[in-house]
């Protein structure tokens, strides 16, 4: 099973020769890269897991809706928000979409499960930090799904034989083919490959100039639609099914 899961998250770099890029316009580039997103998604008929930014996720109803509606999933991603605020966030999201959000993914503050259990999440997906040494870094991990405090834990997924993790970086730079080998092999040995990006990827930095390292600008904006249309093309073409995070974990 492939899970594709998509961080909607805003840039945070500072903007080059000092133009100011306000934090409106910020929050329309990521609605409007999320928006790309769902294009390529509805093409292929494929359904995946948005995980919002718990600090902008109430500034983005009308785009939050548009991606229930379009039968995608709707968690919360965890920058950096205290448990309260969490708590008000999922009940004000639940309430406008009438459904419950049962995941939450979280990278450099990570709450206790138990916390999250009190907060009725059902399952974490956690994520590490994504740069240029990470290979260097991780070279085995568990890929099996557990549960902790009544919360499910899923893990990054990771390729048994090239140990690469399938994070947001491995995908914007590895071509495409090497990419679509490592997915197939890892089916083989494991029963799930989750597959996540970040909606600021999908941003045309030579129209928004954002001060980012040269090699996180290689294979962005309209470059990184192209590579995640060929990646779903690939999928249907072997007839590999895909799936919600929470459709396959319940």
């Amino acid at each position: 099973m492939i899970l594709f899961t998509f961080n909607i998250v805003n840039i945070e770099a500072d903007s080059k020769n000092g133009v100011q890029i306000s934090d409106e316009e910020r929050l329309k580039i990521s609605e409007n890269n999320t928006k790309a997103i769902l294009r390529i998604l509805d093409i292929h008929d494929v359904k995946a897991s948005f995980f919002v930014e718990i600090s902008i996720a109430e500034k983005l109803q009308n785009l939050i809706k548009a991606i229930s509606s379009q039968g995608h999933e709707i968690a919360f991603y965890n920058k950096n928000s205290a448990l309260h605020e969490i708590e008000e966030t999922k009940k004000s999201v639940q309430d406008f979409l009438e459904k419950q959000i049962r995941g939450i993914r979280q990278k450099d503050h990570k709450l206790p499960h138990e916390d999250l259990k009190m907060l009725e999440f059902n399952y974490v997906s956690n994520i590490d930090n994504a740069n240029i040494l990470f290979p260097f870094k991780r070279l085995k991990r568990d890929t099996e799904i557990t549960e902790e405090d009544g919360v499910s834990i899923v893990p990054e997924s990771i390729s048994p034989y090239s140990q690469l993790p399938y994070n947001d970086f491995v995908f914007q730079i590895l071509p495409m083919k090497y990419y679509q080998n490592m997915v197939f092999e890892t089916l083989k040995n494991d029963d799930f490959v989750l597959i996540y990006l970040n909606s600021w990827q999908f941003t045309d930095f030579s129209k928004y100039k954002f001060d980012i390292p040269f090699f996180r600008r290689l294979n962005s904006g309209k470059k990184m639609e192209d590579k995640l249309d060929a990646l779903l093309t690939w999928i249907n073409e072997k007839e590999l099914a895909t799936s919600r995070m929470k459709d396959y974990i319940f």
